[in-house]
């Protein structure tokens, strides 16, 4: 094992790095809480012993079934080869290949690659159009030390693409949440995808967005969301202080140009207290409360508060008074007044015969022996008869103190009461000390009628006046409640701002260095991948490194190179082909490491701008890794399947085509000119055939072999003009005919196809010419006319091989 090999097998995974640096770190609790939250569920789990059920040996990818999910309608299936090996799974744009590639990533992680800026757990339009009841990713896996393969399932609940639901099932565990397989981490640290998107930003993405994704391709994506969690929480509490500070002094002149108002007053001596804000005072005053002095304002909204009795409350309960005082007057002289008083007199003498139970002359006129026991009960039971006649008179005067009492409890004082209303409110009170009812009943009624005029009388002048004022204060408490509430909370999370920069500061400064350590780490690998892939290109990769901070218009990608021995920024002279071997050089060692969980890699559309030279060199270095790792490619450029072949490198090949109704069918084939040169030769070595098998199946399979052909003689004279690979794979996509193919090979235009024939012929010589009217004729109803096969196809193949070789003539 050599020195890198060993650094990188015995580096920690970057969740349990992060975990032990924050654990050692001298930083307060509050701000580790702050580190510990914004890692989430990332680091929670660093560092500790792995279930039962977590796969710990190195995995590869036995077979992958997809239904319903993206380009992929009815159940597809792509069985490999779960070994190391390259594998290559090609096809033309929209047969299906790239939704393939899509569901091995979404199977292990429920996200897509992305832009950064969009939101992986959304997925765009991502259930099939013609079956999207049921969608469904199934990817069998072998894992080393099991006795049976382990199968991965991911589901929909719904229709969104972030309700998926994955289980892993692995021989003698069952069937458990995907999480409890331990790959989270791993995932993020080796991280065996590698997108289209991720080569796309280092060809067009902004400086910020090539730094994302080389950081991306590096597993620092747990450091760089943690800073930018905690770099948003940061900004926004920072805008918010800032946009309080710049709306004071604002706020202060509208105060001071309301200086005759003491509400006004209060809020600016509240707002501009050094060292600390009057919040309270703010609260009180936007609430509308009064304020706490004897200011002429707290004497309006008293005087603007201020009510009267209620006079008919006062008018019902004088009226009760003065009827029960007519009662007793009516009663006056009457016999039940007489009874009253004579039960009086009799009970007044029944009590001298009780004080002197001795004497029984009468103490009014002096006659003897007339108190005696007889007279003592006589006189009781007739104080009985008496009372009883008398009670109507009792009750009459018991109504009047009742109606007195009653009137009396109708007066009350205010805690404060208006200086204007300090006399009417004097004598409205000043009748509870009044006995006589009838004086009462009279004083009462008149005191609280003029003590209710003046209330509302000083009531109406208090609401004018504070309307007034209310006006102008009105205008300004909304934008000074809205100003409180920011100051209150920008107060209150002084010392969260604080914690936030030591915990951002920490961050880059982590970032910074396990990202250099990182770079520093792969450094050899990359460059001597580089210097396979770059074959004849006279730029040396010298450095690669990521500067600056997390914020968007500073970071970027720095890479240094040189051009024939001079120093230049790699950006400014690296092909767009040689910036996609440069993200190739730098994705495929981190993977690599041998303390990767994943014995595999997938790769989709590797071969963007390359020119032939360099995919010759891509194809020695999948087959390098190969030899170690089971590598799957998607492409839809047959230059990397060619590649192999010219290089007589092992590679297994898988044909994607999609039909109706989006049916997507996955074939293993070998090169597809010499298949059909093979399917043609096994024709014309078998006798008896139908004759129609020779006239034109034979002929048939031919053309299939010459259009192969001419198609990969398009994709090479394309490269080799620097044209646009979305109008390459249009222009093919649209020639529907032989002859506009074979126009776009020789010519780059479609619409020649009328000088085919005759370019041929310069190029090929006569025979050839002929050889292709004969294939072509195998699909019309006669038929072709072949005398001898066996030497028909021997020499389409020959032509064929010329047509793949453009530099190739007759």
């Amino acid at each position: 094992m050599t020195e890198t090999e060993q650094h990188q097998q015995t580096a920690l995974p970057l969740a349990e790095t992060v975990t032990t640096r924050l654990a050692e770190s001298a930083l307060p609790e509050p701000v580790k809480a702050l580190l510990r939250d914004a890692f989430g569920s990332d680091t929670a789990d660093a560092g500790t012993t792995t279930t039962s059920s977590a796969a710990s040996g190195r995995v590869y990818l036995d077979s992958l079934a997809v239904n319903g999910f993206r380009g992929i309608g009815p159940r597809a299936r792509l069985s490999l080869s779960p070994r190391p090996g390259v594998n290559l799974v090609v096809g033309r744009n929209g047969s299906g290949k790239s939704s393939l590639a899509d569901a091995i990533e979404v199977g292990f992680t429920g996200t897509r690659a992305h832009r950064p800026g969009q939101d992986a757990t959304r997925g765009g339009h991502w259930a099939n159009l013609h079956n999207a009841e049921s969608p469904k990713i199934e990817l069998k896996l072998v894992i080393e030390g099991d006795t049976g393969n382990s199968t991965l399932t991911r589901t929909w609940t719904s229709e969104e693409f972030g309700s998926s639901e994955a289980t892993f099932n692995r021989p003698g565990h069952g069937a458990v949440p995907l999480a409890e397989a331990g790959w989270d981490t791993a995932i993020a640290d080796h991280r065996p995808f590698l997108s289209y998107t991720d080569l796309d930003l280092m060809l067009n993405g902004k400086p910020s967005e090539r730094y994302d994704a080389i950081a991306t391709i590096l597993g620092m994506d747990l450091l760089s969301t943690a800073t930018s969690r905690l770099s948003a929480r940061e900004k926004a509490l920072a805008t918010t202080a800032k946009e309080t500070r710049d709306a004071l002094p604002g706020l202060k002149d509208a105060l001071y140009a309301l200086e005759d108002d003491d509400r006004a007053v209060q809020a600016l001596l509240a707002v501009d207290t050094p060292g600390a804000l009057d919040l309270d005072t703010i609260d009180a005053l936007v609430a509308g409360l009064p304020p706490a002095d004897d200011s002429r304002l707290a004497e309006l909204q008293i005087e603007a508060g201020v009510h009267g009795p209620d006079l008919a409350e006062v008018g019902e309960a004088v009226q009760r008074l003065r009827i029960a005082l007519a009662d007793v007057e009516d009663l006056h002289g009457t016999d039940a007044e007489n009874a009253r008083l004579w039960a009086d007199l009799l009970e007044k003498a029944l009590a001298h015969a009780d004080r002197h139970p001795d004497d029984d002359v009468c103490p009014a006129c002096g006659t003897e022996r007339v108190l005696g026991r007889e007279w003592y009960d006589r006189a009781s039971r007739q104080i009985v008869e008496l009372r009883r006649e008398a009670k109507t008179a009792e009750d009459a005067r018991a109504a009047v103190r009742t109606g007195a009492r009653n009137l009396q409890n109708l007066i009350e004082r205010p805690a404060r009461i208006p200086a204007a209303l300090t006399d009417p409110w004097k004598a409205w009170t000043d009748c509870r000390q009044i006995t006589d009812p009838v004086e009462l009943a009279r004083s009462a009624e008149e005191a609280a009628v003029v003590l209710t005029d003046a209330c509302d009388t000083v009531r109406r002048h208090a609401a004018r006046e504070l309307e007034e004022r209310d006006e102008r204060w009105r205008a300004l408490v909304t934008r000074l409640a809205a100003w409180a509430d920011k100051a209150r909370g920008v107060e209150r999370d002084k010392s969260l701002r604080t914690d936030l920069g030591k915990a951002v500061r920490w961050l880059k400064s982590l970032s910074t260095e396990l990202r250099e350590q990182r770079m520093e780490r792969f450094t050899d690998a990359t460059q001597g991948i580089w210097e396979r892939l770059r074959q004849e290109s006279n730029v040396d990769l010298t450095a690669v490194s990521l500067k600056g901070s997390e914020k968007a218009n500073v970071r970027k990608l720095v890479m240094a190179a040189s051009v024939d021995g001079q120093d230049a920024p790699a950006l400014d002279v690296m092909s767009q082909g040689e910036l996609h071997s440069l993200a190739l050089s730098l994705f495929l060692p981190r993977a690599t490491t041998a303390d990767s969980p994943f014995g595999f890699l997938v790769i989709d559309d590797p071969v963007q701008s390359m020119d032939p030279t360099k995919v010759h060199g891509l194809a020695q270095v999948l087959h390098e890794i190969g030899r170690h790792r089971q590598i799957v490619v998607f492409t839809h450029d047959p230059r990397l399947q060619k590649a192999f072949t010219d290089q007589e490198l092992p590679v297994m090949v898988f044909q994607v085509t999609r039909g109706e109704r989006s049916r997507v069918k996955v074939e293993r084939v070998d090169d597809p000119v010499a298949q059909a040169i093979g399917d043609a030769r096994a024709i014309a070595s078998t006798p008896g055939l139908r004759p129609e098998t020779y006239s034109h199946v034979l002929p048939g399979l031919c053309r299939i072999a010459l259009e192969n052909a001419f198609l990969e003689a398009a994709w090479i004279r394309h490269h080799r003009t620097g044209g646009s690979e979305h109008d390459l794979q249009a222009a093919i996509d649209g020639a529907e005919r032989f002859q506009e193919v074979a126009a776009f090979a020789l010519f780059g235009d479609v619409k020649r196809g009328g000088d085919v024939k005759e370019e041929v012929r310069r190029r090929y010589g006569s025979p050839a010419c002929s050889l292709i009217q004969q294939c072509q004729k195998g699909a019309h109803p006669d038929g072709a006319s072949i005398p001898n096969p066996h030497r028909f196809v021997t020499d389409v193949e020959n032509l064929a091989q010329k047509i793949r070789k453009p530099e190739v003539t007759a």
